[in-house]
């Protein structure tokens, strides 16, 4: 188990803008990454494709030697060791087991490189199986091109265990598994990396999993680190709009066109509403602000309900039967935004309904720098 330090990390790369050969363009994929990784904990990195998260894990594991910046293991200097030697146990996308040799094949071969006595190694992966649990024990027996993907993928994670990794990088593990095959391992997943106590960094683009693995989240764009905290935290105070629109199932609702007119917050002629203390001490007048809100916060009501916000009509409904909710997109001029209510009311595309929002529950962002505004901002 390791404490991992990143201190100003950037890579760059030089890709091809066009066939001429000799014309090339410098693309940043981490651009000046600072963060601590504590011991014995998951954190992960979620973001749009093409943010960094897979060439961040690359340079923390040595597999990607140009860049600039340190990179720490319990305050060690990474620069000069390898990845082979930085005690590490990585599991991928598409698994990378050794097609000849079977399972067990395949968690020895470690040991086989590394001289390491038999007596050690069968210790090894006889303590791995056990906690691999029930039914590991006879894909030790079968090759992987035998094993269905969720076999195939606990026998990556069983090698990457059986080397008692100080790290352990997890990039899109589940990826290739049907739901309900994802769902049951993910579970496995979790359990094992809380018995083990391993610190470990995962990619992912399923949120689901985010959730579901992390103790911390870091979303990234454009080969920076937006925001870092827990699922919780990011949800209810999110930095800016990028992160706000991206997190949560579904993302928070983002209203452009809002201006400040003395104390109130005016979008357009559908609405205003007061601005509190915290927030007008961070405004101007006449700035353009971004009025954000979760769904769950917007509350679609009859269509002559008295003193609601504003009227919409309704363009998708998204029944929830687990939960006895619904998912309601409703368009009011040029906005469309989601709201939440309970299955009992019928509503069907082309119904008019009225929306009131919890005024506790808007948040208020600069429309041009997407930063949010508030007391706790």
């Amino acid at each position: 188990m390791a404490t991992i330090q990143l201190e100003n990390i950037s890579v760059t790369f030089m890709d091809r803008e066009s066939s001429n050969l000799a014309k090339y363009k410098k693309i940043t994929a981490l651009d000046n990454i600072n963060l601590t990784i504590p011991n014995g904990k998951t954190f992960v990195f979620i973001g749009p494709s093409g943010c960094g998260k897979t060439t961040l894990l690359r340079t923390v594991a040595g597999l990607e030697r140009n860049y600039i910046g340190q990179i720490y293991y319990d305050g060690v200097d990474m620069r000069k060791t390898p990845a082979q030697k930085r005690h590490i146990g990585m599991v991928f996308q598409s698994y990378a087991l050794y097609p000849h040799f079977e399972g067990e094949g395949n968690l020895r071969f470690y040991f086989w490189v590394h001289n390491i006595k038999d007596e050690e190694t069968r210790a090894r992966v006889e303590a791995t199986s056990n906690l691999m649990g029930f039914g590991f024990r006879q894909l030790l027996r079968r090759k992987p091109g035998v094993l269905s993907g969720g076999q195939q993928q606990r026998l990556a994670v069983a090698r990457a265990l059986v080397r008692n990794p100080k790290l352990f990088i997890l990039d899109e593990p589940l990826a290739n598994l049907d739901a309900k095959l994802r769902e049951k391992t993910r579970g496995e997943l979790k359990k094992l990396l809380r018995q083990f106590d391993i610190t470990a960094l995962y990619v992912t683009h399923s949120q689901v999993d985010a959730i579901a693995l992390a103790d911390q989240l870091a979303i990234m764009r454009a080969g920076k680190i937006e925001q870092v905290g827990t699922f919780s935290e990011i949800m209810e105070r999110p930095v800016n709009t990028f992160v706000a629109g991206f997190v949560g199932l579904p993302p928070m609702n983002l209203l452009e066109g809002g201006q400040v007119q003395g104390s109130r917050l005016v979008m357009g002629n559908w609405f205003e509403s007061k601005l509190s203390p915290g927030v007008l001490k961070r405004v101007s007048q006449g700035q353009a602000i971004t009025l954000g809100v979760r769904s769950e916060a917007v509350k679609p009501v009859p269509f002559d309900t008295k003193d609601v916000l504003m009227r919409g009509e309704v363009e998708v409904v998204e029944p929830d039967y687990s939960h006895r909710t619904q998912l309601i997109h409703i368009r009011t001029g040029d906005w469309t935004y989601t709201a939440s209510c309970s299955l009992d009311w019928s509503l069907v595309v082309g119904d008019r309904v009225a929306v009131t929002i919890v005024p506790e529950k808007m948040y208020y962002f600069d429309t041009q720098s997407g930063r949010r505004l508030g007391r706790d901002a």
